[in-house]
């Protein structure tokens, strides 16, 4: 009796172990990627490369979530809020804003949530480490391409997204490092559209409408360059214009190869997604991140462009 007693507890521990471990096999670690939106090819590749991390590593369940527009800032801190109460393992968020998202990432750090910082930086010393591009850099390319393009006189412009973006700022700052040192170019201003493409298209309407004489344009997203090709075909100014866009997305790298736009500052939306999730997936389980990871720019123009279509 005492034997049989002894074999039934063993099979009870042995089985309860099993169970156990069968369970710490299944857990499953709660990663959230925040984008600014979906509304583009940029997000979308951002968010492809994303899940392809996570495809990498069986014991991480990923979400991907965004506001319906970039300028919905709000909508992202509350997206931001719920994911805290859910008490996820990591959060990676592309901020939309700063002054708005810095107090909801004091509320994951305050729950123990580490957070990783993707596309754009935001001066937040808490940030478990940050993936993205150098954006200055990104700007300076696109405005050595202009000079060279217009033979360094003329007028030029700017269309660019949301005022106080990091990225946006950036990518301005850097063409204006170079575009200010040459005497012959004459900057007539940076006119904000929202990092969409019909804003885009009203913009240059505008800007051709003040400026008829207009010799280059750089749009800091792909989005707001297609809206500017569009206004700039409907004047049959096409070639006329130099015409110089930010991302890369296969649109614009075909409207560079159809002579529609004349280069585009690339970046690599699937690197950074997979890099950032790869980073967050570190953080969550208590492992050294890198502080900042460059994923590197390029410049698409028609001779390279095909490069970018593979």
């Amino acid at each position: 009796m005492r034997n049989r007693r002894f074999i039934s507890f063993l099979l009870v521990m042995l089985l309860g172990g099993a169970a156990c471990s069968r369970s710490a096999k299944t857990k499953k670690l709660d990663i959230v990627l925040v984008t600014k939106a979906l509304d583009s090819e940029f997000w979308q590749r951002l968010k492809s490369g994303a899940e392809q991390a996570a495809r990498q590593n069986p014991e991480v369940r990923l979400a991907v979530l965004a506001p319906e527009r970039e300028i919905n800032i709000d909508q992202q801190v509350a997206i931001l809020e719920d994911q805290i109460l859910k008490r996820v393992a990591a959060l990676a968020v592309a901020p939309a804003g700063v002054a708005e998202i810095i107090p909801v990432l004091e509320k994951a750090r305050a729950a123990g949530i580490p957070v990783l910082i993707v596309d754009t930086d935001i001066p937040w010393p808490h940030r478990a480490g940050f993936v993205g591009i150098d954006n200055r850099l990104g700007g300076r390319m696109a405005a050595e391409f202009i000079v060279r393009a217009i033979g360094g006189r003329g007028k030029v412009a700017v269309i660019r997204g949301v005022l106080g973006v990091a990225t946006q700022e950036d990518r301005l700052a850097g063409f204006l490092d170079v575009i200010q040192k040459v005497p012959g170019i004459h900057f007539v201003g940076a006119q904000p559209a929202n990092s969409e493409r019909a804003l885009g298209m009203t913009v240059m309407e505008n800007l051709l409408t003040r400026h008829p004489d207009l010799r280059a344009v750089f749009a800091t997203n792909d989005q707001m360059a297609l809206g500017a090709m569009e206004a700039i075909a409907a004047r049959n100014l096409t070639g006329k214009i130099v015409l110089v866009g930010f991302d890369a997305g296969r649109e614009a790298v075909r409207a560079v190869l159809d002579g529609r736009m004349d280069a585009v500052v690339a970046q690599f939306p699937e690197r950074i997604g997979e890099r950032a999730i790869q980073e967050a997936i570190k953080a969550a389980r208590g492992q050294p991140v890198e502080k900042f990871v460059d994923i590197g720019t390029g410049l698409v123009t028609r001779e390279n462009a095909h490069e970018f279509l593979r």
